[in-house]
């Protein structure tokens, strides 16, 4: 078996065609969200196979990989667009599973946000995506999905994306370049008006919440954000939330193309 990178507490396995996760107090709705998605023939997305022991088996998403600092085909218009064009195909999809789901009775990694709009991926970002050349063919990484409205998941991507960070390895070009892409992102997704209007107040917000489940997680002990912090991660979302906040107006003149 080869491992692959991005577990957050315990390794994941791939083997051929397949992956193989452990399994959370989540998975059980991340599965039924996984076989909404392959119903609604979104073959970009992972496929579930099944469960063995305690781990979930999944169809693995073949295409290559980035991570920050972003460098090569994941920085390029093409793959923005893609993305962007994937991202609301997952939004129109999951917006039925919503009226099929109770969802007092579902677990979910990150708390569900009102109003119920879509199912949010919850980190839809280059390191979460697989390209063909310049294109983005798949998406994976389902375990932060939530509902939530669509722009509280469109405003942490174009943040992601754009992207609007601060630290030496993550951030990518000037803000000029930045806000020009966080357009980019918002015209291939299709904002609307509203959303586009809310969007730099709603990153702010959606960080701010990052931070806050970090924090919680840390003080119940969880060590992949206790090590996490301790690396500066929290202070470099604090940084963003500056950041974004100083380009404020700059942004929203972009995106909302005034």
């Amino acid at each position: 078996m080869e491992e692959l990178s991005g577990g957050r507490k315990s390794a994941i396995y791939r083997c051929g065609d397949v992956v193989y996760r452990p399994l959370q107090p989540w998975s059980p709705t991340i599965h039924q969200l996984l076989k909404h998605l392959e119903h609604s023939n979104l073959h970009q997305c992972p496929r579930f196979i099944g469960v063995k022991e305690n781990q979930e088996i999944l169809s693995f998403i073949a295409g290559d990989t980035y991570n920050y600092p972003l460098v090569g085909a994941i920085t390029s218009a093409e793959a923005l667009t893609s993305a962007a064009k994937l991202l609301r195909k997952i939004h129109d999809a999951t917006a039925s599973l919503l009226s099929q789901m109770d969802l007092s009775k579902q677990q979910w990694m990150l708390e569900p946000k009102e109003p119920f709009e879509v199912v949010c991926h919850g980190d839809f970002t280059p390191y979460n995506v697989a390209l063909s050349k310049n294109l983005v063919v798949g998406v994976f990484d389902f375990d932060t999905a939530h509902p939530a409205p669509r722009v509280w998941d469109l405003a942490y991507s174009v943040y992601c994306w754009s992207p609007f960070k601060t630290h030496s390895l993550d951030k990518l070009g000037s803000i000029k370049e930045q806000v020009a892409r966080a357009k980019l992102f918002c015209d291939s997704y299709g904002a609307t008006a509203p959303e586009r209007e809310q969007l730099t107040d709603i990153m702010v917000a959606r960080l701010h919440a990052l931070i806050a489940f970090m924090r919680k997680e840390a003080e119940n002990g969880n060590e992949f954000f206790i090590a996490d912090i301790e690396q500066g991660h929290l202070q470099s979302y604090l940084k963003d939330i500056e950041y974004i906040s100083i380009n404020k107006q700059k942004i929203q003149l972009a995106v909302c193309n005034k």
